[in-house]
Formats: C-alpha cells, sequence, structure tokens
C-alpha cells in the first residue's frame, strides 16, 4: 500500500530563511522515500544585525513575522502534516530573540526551536548520505552557515564525531572571527583526520551548491581543490558588483560566496582532501529524516 504525507522544515540562518516542503513515500517492504516538493528561500541576513549589534532590528523582525506568515500559509496550502522550525546561530545570539519568538508564534502560529551548535551538527548529520557516498570511504562532512560551520568525521558509513564553530559568511564579512577561533578549528580538524589515510570533503550550503552548479559537474562527481581554488580567485579578482551582473550571481550571495569558498578550502588543506563532494543537502533535509524518524520534537498539523 501507498501512504504519501507531506513534512514541512523551517530552517532560520544567519544569512536566509528557508522553508522546505518535502513528500514522504512510505510503501510496504520498501525503504521510505524522501522527496523535495517545493523549496522558498528569503533572504533575511539576520546574522548582519545579530554579531554586530547584538540583537535583530525591527525592520528585520518585521521580515520575519511577514515571512513565517506567507510560510504558514504555504504549509496550510500543502496540506502538510507535521513541520519544525529551527533557528540557529544568529537567533541563538540575539538578546532579543525570545520575545521575537513568542511573537512570530502568536501572530503566525508558527513556533520555533533555537537550536544549539551541537543539535544543529546532529540534525545535518542525521541526513541519509547513504546514497552519496562510498562507505569504504572517510569523509570530512562540512555545512557552511552564514553564523557557523558545523564539521562531522564520518567513517565507513558512520558518523564518528561532529563539532560546531563560530566561523560564517556573515561573521566573516563583518571581519568578527578571531584568529583563536580559527586556529581552534585547524587543531579540530588535524587531530580528528590525521588517523586515516585519505579523506574526502563532503560540502552543504549554498554557497558550495551554487559553485558546483557553474562546475558543469555531473552529480556525484567532485569538485577538485585546485578547481576551487582556482574559482577562489576569479571571484577575487572580480568587485561586488561585476559579481553581480558579469558572474550572474544573486546580490546576497554575491558577498558571502567568498568567505564561504574561504572556509572549504581551509578545510580541504587542513584535512589533506583533494577532492569535495556537494551532494545539496542540507540542515532542511536533516529536519525532515529527524521529523520521520522522531529523533526530534516537530508540531502535527
Amino acid at each position: 500500500m501507498l501512504k504519501i504525507e507531506k513534512y514541512a522544515a523551517i530552517d532560520i540562518g544567519s544569512n536566509a530563511v528557508r522553508l522546505l516542503i518535502s513528500n514522504i513515500i512510505i510503501q510496504d517492504d520498501v525503504p521510505v522515500i524522501f522527496k523535495k516538493n517545493s523549496l522558498v528561500r528569503v533572504p533575511i541576513r539576520l546574522g548582519a544585525d545579530v554579531f554586530m549589534n547584538g540583537e535583530i532590528s525591527e525592520y528585520n523582525q518585521n521580515r520575519m513575522i511577514d515571512t513565517m506568515q506567507a510560510f504558514s500559509l504555504l504549509i496550510k496550502s500543502h496540506g502538510v502534516v507535521r513541520y519544525k522550525a529551527c533557528a540557529t546561530s544568529a537567533m541563538r545570539e540575539a538578546k532579543n530573540s525570545e520575545p521575537l519568538a513568542q511573537k512570530i508564534v502568536d501572530t503566525t502560529g508558527i513556533n520555533i526551536d533555537i537550536i544549539d551548535g551541537e543539535e544543529e551538527a546532529a540534525i545535518i548529520a542525521a541526513t541519509d548520505l547513504h546514497e552519496f557516498i562510498d562507505e569504504n570511504k572517510t569523509y570530512l562532512y562540512v555545512d557552511v552557515g552564514g553564523g557557523s560551520t558545523e564539521f562531522s568525521i564520518i567513517h565507513n558509513g558512520e558518523k564518528i564525531k561532529s563539532r560546531s564553530f563560530k566561523i560564517g559568511t556573515v561573521r566573516l564579512l563583518n571581519d568578527i572571527v578571531k584568529n583563536e577561533t580559527w586556529q581552534e578549528l585547524e587543531k579540530w580538524i588535524n587531530e580528528n583526520t590525521k588517523q586515516y589515510e585519505k579523506i574526502d570533503l563532503i560540502g552543504s550550503g549554498g554557497n558550495i551548491n551554487k559553485i558546483f552548479k557553474i562546475s558543469g559537474k555531473a552529480i556525484g562527481k567532485p569538485l577538485t581543490y585546485f578547481y576551487l581554488t582556482s574559482y577562489y580567485k576569479t571571484l577575487q579578482s572580480y568587485s561586488y558588483e561585476e559579481r553581480i551582473t558579469k558572474l550572474n550571481l544573486n546580490q546576497d550571495r554575491a558577498d558571502v560566496i567568498i568567505p564561504a569558498t574561504r572556509i572549504y578550502l581551509s578545510a580541504m588543506k587542513w584535512s589533506g582532501a583533494k577532492d569535495i563532494y556537494v551532494p545539496k543537502i542540507g540542515l532542511s533535509d536533516g529536519i525532515i529524516k529527524s521529523m520521520y524518524y522522531e529523533t526530534v520534537s516537530s508540531v502535527e498539523l
């Protein structure tokens, strides 16, 4: 018997807010299928407020309420039966995040969970990577966000270790990442990858997805360290305006793509990885799977 349900995941990041609606396809004696149905992304850069001023501006609070109202209507019109909304680095650190979350639930009915970095890393790692990875290999999984980056070591198909670092694209743009944080990250990567003879990277996040799309590579094929270094230099040779007009990048992507690429390249350099695989998955996908397997709380509609 075939049964299809719709789940929704809301990812409130430091650079953008996303709504992912997925079909959960359940059949007898067949593994469940998770199929993306709809993805909406709104570029509200909460991190620019929070990392500089400690709180979310009134302007962005109003944008958040409007966006959550729109997401609530989309969830209803799609017939979603279960959802979870997760807020990450920017909302974690904003002094006014709790009253904003309360205002959102009162106005729109959307209940927001503000999760810590370790839970964020765990949800991302819960994403089913088996169809993307070789279980005989070792990977460093790097999910770059606006406020933080989550790292996981995956060995023989199993997650060995995860850690969240306060190194994100919006923080780097505002020059508020300390050298000690970079050094701590380098040490963590070295210590957790040195025992493996060969390691590959898995990259997730909007910026690496965009770079992969531009590369024209076939799904499943990796980007090389050489390619990523070359593209990084290309990006740096253009002004912000030229990255929009000549490289055809959206305005909210044209600035953060450079620090994002720096994070991936640093992770490749410190782990000795020569290749980076880009399966186009992230926190939203992890939320959907975690809801289905009931490893996180969610709201039933």
